[in-house]
């Protein structure tokens, strides 16, 4: 078993004792009505649980949160780490109210399927607790699967569904049956658990086939577009941004033209010519023969990218903090074209995360296999090893977890996450860890990717961009196969306001670090270890002064 044991939070150490009681109960609050959050973070005695998904328990919660957050909004606190607390928890509440007109329960099915696949699947691949335990809290999920698949069936409105987030969780619903009764059990070790554990998956994957059958026939006829007032009310209450829909977009297609710029003359030493996109063609031929080989020369690259961030001394690392890097999980492979991470759960000791390498789903053609593995040729994979691993997201939440606040471990926005991933690509370009043309040209590449992003989330969900041409904006303005960019523009369809938040927090966190006096590592270690906030709070974080993201 790995190390990093769960044990219950201190939720009050350091707060004052005023703020410490509010704090205390909302947190309380907030596991019990989410308890496969909870124990994602590592919270104790929430592992046994779905939670309850009906109709009533959704807008009882919709009430409730409007409640904490009138309540905490006139809170005082006397100091500026717990200011700073209450002003994170007080901008997730203001993005939850503010959804409240766009309820996912009634919209997408993965609103239920997500819980019931993170919950199940994540225990088992961190094992931060003896087998015989994470079976039965497994088992004890198991029995509640048909109870929450049923109210997905009850809750779905055919006027607010979209058919293009139903059919994307078609494709995560038909791999239910043998993720629960096949993949899970045989992540089991002990036969006679692993035996008792499938016969437990046979009436949720029944239930799962039940849904199939129903999704398969769900006629509705809802649109998958937030509009502009929604998205933008999102970035300024949620985000604290100074800016709504209109301006972001304008500083991605700014963002893009100067990275065009940057890209034309690197490309001119690799092709002679400054055309940029042809280069990245002819360095996508050169990957990875088979998607084992590809997490093979990733895993390499993960640890030659930790080496070179130790030995320029970039930042601290945590004691024990460990990178695996294995093939993503089978029910995200429908969903999730990219590679992607999960962090050690931040209320253990565990400092233990994944590193997920996109493998393609079953049943895949060998052409797709191979659209899937130039989309991670070897130029990309230094750049993509260290924005999911060093100093990117494995060590920015491995730091983070060591953050005594139990509010910043809770919450968290990925404006400052991804921001931060993209940010150190960056630092590492600068440091040299991109030494040739083609590893340079693949780093630029996958910044003007994030730029392309900022531009097409902010037109699909402003209704001014069809899903045509945002996957045509997605294969000709960043080097993505037609496949690979049809995957993307899916997610920022089911995703809104997620996919600008790469390049707009690294602008941003790069903008704090010019004003900051210290050395890289101080700056580093100070920004990461306060958490992932709203770019706005990481600022005061680090300035201890009241400031405005630009």
């Amino acid at each position: 078993m790995r190390s990093g044991s769960s044990s219950a939070p201190v939720i009050c150490s350091g707060i004052s004792t005023g703020y410490c009681a509010a704090v205390d109960e909302f947190l309380k609050w907030y596991f019990s009505d989410r308890p496969v959050i909870a124990s994602m973070l590592g919270a104790d005695g929430y592992d046994h649980t779905l939670g309850d998904f009906s109709a009533e328990a959704w807008t009882a919660r919709a009430r409730e949160t409007e409640a904490w957050l009138e309540r905490l909004s006139v809170t005082e606190p006397s100091t500026l780490d717990d200011e700073l607390d209450r002003d994170l928890v007080v901008s997730q509440l203001r993005g939850a109210v503010a959804l409240e007109s766009w309820p996912e329960w009634r919209r997408e099915p993965a609103a239920y399927l997500n819980p019931i696949f993170g919950s199940l699947f994540t225990p088992f691949q961190q094992r931060l607790k003896p087998e015989a335990e994470l079976v039965d809290a497994a088992i004890a999920r198991l029995a509640e699967v048909p109870a929450v698949l049923a109210a997905c069936r009850a809750n779905l409105d055919p006027d607010l569904a979209a058919p293009l987030l139903v059919q994307r969780a078609l494709g995560q619903a038909r791999t239910g049956r043998r993720f629960l009764t096949e993949t899970v059990p045989g992540m089991v070790a002990d036969e006679a658990a692993r035996a008792r554990l499938a016969e437990a998956a046979k009436p949720a994957g029944h239930a799962f086939d039940e849904l199939v059958t129903f999704l398969e026939g769900f006629e509705c006829g809802g649109t998958w577009r937030m509009g502009e007032r929604l998205y933008s009310t999102l970035l300024r209450e949620r985000e604290m941004l100074g800016y709504g829909a209109p301006e972001l977009h304008e500083k991605g297609k700014a963002a893009w033209a100067e990275l065009d710029g940057r890209m034309r003359e690197v490309a001119r030493g690799l092709n002679g010519t400054t055309d940029w996109r042809a280069a990245m063609e002819s360095l996508m031929d050169d990957h990875p023969p088979t998607l084992a080989d590809m997490r093979a020369e990733y895993e390499a690259e993960t640890r030659r990218a930790q080496e070179f961030v130790r030995d320029r001394d970039l930042v601290t690392f945590p004691e024990g903090e460990e990178c695996l890097v294995l093939p993503s999980a089978e029910y995200n492979r429908p969903i999730v074209a990219v590679a992607h991470y999960l962090a050690p759960p931040p209320l253990t000791s565990s400092r233990t995360g994944v590193f997920f390498v996109p493998y393609t789903p079953d049943g895949f053609t060998d052409e797709q296999v191979r659209q899937r593995l130039r989309t991670n040729c070897r130029a990309q994979m230094p750049s993509i090893a260290v924005h999911e691993a060093y100093p990117g997201h494995h060590w920015h939440l491995s730091h983070m977890a060591g953050n005594p606040r139990t509010v910043r471990k809770v919450f968290r926005t990925p404006y400052f996450t991804e921001g931060w991933a993209l940010y150190v690509e960056k630092v590492l370009h600068e440091e040299g860890y991109f030494d040739t043309p083609a590893t340079e040209l693949a780093h630029l590449d996958c910044r003007i990717f994030r730029a392309a992003r900022m531009v097409v989330d902010t037109a699909l969900h402003c209704d001014d961009m069809t899903i045509e041409q945002a996957e045509e904006f997605m294969s000709t303005k960043a080097s993505l196969s037609p496949g690979t960019a049809q995957g993307e523009v899916s997610r920022y369809c089911a995703w809104p306001t997620q996919a600008p938040s790469y390049l707009t927090g690294a602008i941003e966190i790069d903008r704090i670090r010019q004003s900051y006096a210290g050395s890289p590592k101080e700056f580093h270690d100070l920004i990461a270890g306060s958490g992932g906030m709203p770019l706005g709070l990481a600022e005061k974080a680090v300035t201890g002064a009241s400031a405005s993201p630009s």
